[in-house]
């Protein structure tokens, strides 16, 4: 049986919310030990709870006597237990300028406390090299009064992320508590993704289970691999949803979260996904795919969509599931599959 998330999701639960003076002064907050569920080092919970800090960060606050446990100095180390109560003053967050952008947004559910978002085709979700306008956080600034803090002052709200070309929906917190509580349900593999994508290639099993780590490719640093015996591990159950002449839409439900997953994953089965280039996708087009001199492109970038998200809400517990519809430009590519699909068989026929 599932935990209550809203009273036994950790070991402690904050008794007063943190408070940034007016001026703009060091954060003070108190946190006191309800009930313990397991051994836990000081340094490594308050990371996990105050997630814009590193632990090194955490550390250092601590041996800087910024970070007490019932009034007296602790180590890193220190073991919470039952009844602690910890005191912090930590620094303001690090100011960046984030441009407010009109952006519009798709919005899939909305409450207090988090909000997801239906991302579009070609945004990138945080500012980054060469991308400091048009990212979701530029249009989330602009949308929402408050958002969560981060371990960076560019990705304010953000607990996932989802790649440039990949659509569909992404959870933003809306404050400190909701953005920890979701990452906790991330870090333990409690909140269910599926994905929908195009691979090339009819798949010869209706569904099976990748299990392949996951690392750096050794000669491509911005490019992921299988690496047998070094990489991380990671872990994909495939389901083929519709086999298309020579194409499978196909549904894709991950069990780790590592960077390109689901891409390197499929193009290790030899089914990468349409138009991914980076993993050996090709990029057809409309007439190369119906027989024609149609020079359009049947998508115009990898075809992967995050369809539908299942988790406990943050601070209620209740059971939610989010789903996005699949994009027109997805769409469009099922339906000339479909019409290549259905000229095969007049053929055959």
């Amino acid at each position: 049986m599932d935990e209550q998330i809203n009273n036994n999701l950790d070991l402690l639960e904050i008794e007063e919310a943190q408070e940034l003076d007016q001026d703009g002064g060091p954060i003070h907050a108190r946190i006191e030990v309800r009930k313990r569920r397991s051994r836990s080092r000081i340094d490594k919970y308050l990371q996990g709870r105050f997630p814009r800090f590193s632990r090194t960060a955490i550390q250092k606050l601590i041996k800087e006597g910024a970070i007490t446990v019932n009034g007296r100095a602790i180590k890193p180390s220190y073991e919470i237990m039952p009844a602690d109560r910890i005191e912090l003053i930590l620094p303001p967050p690090e100011t960046r300028q984030i441009l407010p952008e009109d952006i519009p947004l798709r919005i899939l559910y909305e409450d207090e406390y988090l909000l997801a978002v239906d991302k579009p085709p070609n945004m990138v979700v945080h500012p980054a090299r060469g991308y400091q306008s048009g990212t979701l956080v530029n249009a989330l600034v602009h949308y929402c009064d408050n958002l969560s803090a981060s371990d960076d002052p560019v990705r304010p709200g953000i607990v996932h992320r989802l790649d440039k070309d990949t659509t569909g929906v992404i959870l933003v917190a809306k404050n400190d508590e909701a953005h920890w509580r979701l990452s906790l349900q991330f870090e333990r593999r409690r909140i269910h993704k599926e994905y929908r994508a195009v691979v090339e290639g009819e798949l010869e099993l209706d569904s099976d289970r990748i299990d392949a780590p996951i690392g750096i490719h050794p000669q491509i640093r911005e490019r992921y691999s299988v690496r047998k015996g070094i990489g991380r591990p990671a872990a994909t159950v495939y389901q083929a949803v519709e086999r298309l002449a020579g194409y499978t839409h196909v549904r894709l439900l991950p069990e780790t979260g590592r960077t390109h997953q689901l891409r390197v994953h499929m193009s290790w089965i030899r089914h990468p996904i349409v138009a991914d280039s980076m993993y050996g996708g090709k990029s057809p087009t409309v007439g190369e795919l119906l027989g024609t001199d149609d020079p359009t492109p049947a998508i115009g970038r990898f075809a992967l969509h995050a369809h539908r998200i299942e988790f406990r809400h943050p601070i209620s517990g209740q059971t939610l599931a989010i789903e996005a519809p699949l994009p027109q430009d997805f769409q469009n590519l099922l339906d000339v599959l479909r019409t290549r699909a259905g000229m095969s068989r007049s053929r055959s026929g």
